[in-house]
């Protein structure tokens, strides 16, 4: 069954900056776009590149390793070399944490 898991502070994603996170074995990166989080999957659709660590500037995602880029708020390639779309994960913010809906 799906449940949202506490998986960070909000002050460990600073708006503009991204978070990797285990969740049950899988991971996430968290980014903060204007103060709203969203959560993908942290590795990139072309060769597994880790999306966490690459550039963000607005609310695209550049992979560090080829240079795919996401929107990191639908997960959607906006840039080759990805061929398809990286999962996303609903995410919230409560109580200064942030919340990732897991199944």
């Amino acid at each position: 069954m799906a449940e949202y898991r506490r998986v960070a502070s909000v002050s460990e994603v600073p708006p503009g900056k991204a978070l990797v996170v285990q969740v049950d074995g899988k991971q996430i990166a968290l980014f903060n776009v204007n103060g709203e989080v969203y959560a993908l999957n942290n590795l990139c659709m072309h060769r597994g590149g880790p999306l966490g660590e690459g550039r963000l500037r607005g609310k695209i995602i550049t992979c560090p390793w080829h240079g795919a880029q996401y929107d990191v708020t639908t997960g959607q390639v906006v840039s080759p070399p990805a061929p398809a779309d990286a999962p996303i994960y609903p995410a919230k913010v409560e109580d200064g944490s942030v919340w990732v809906l897991v199944s």
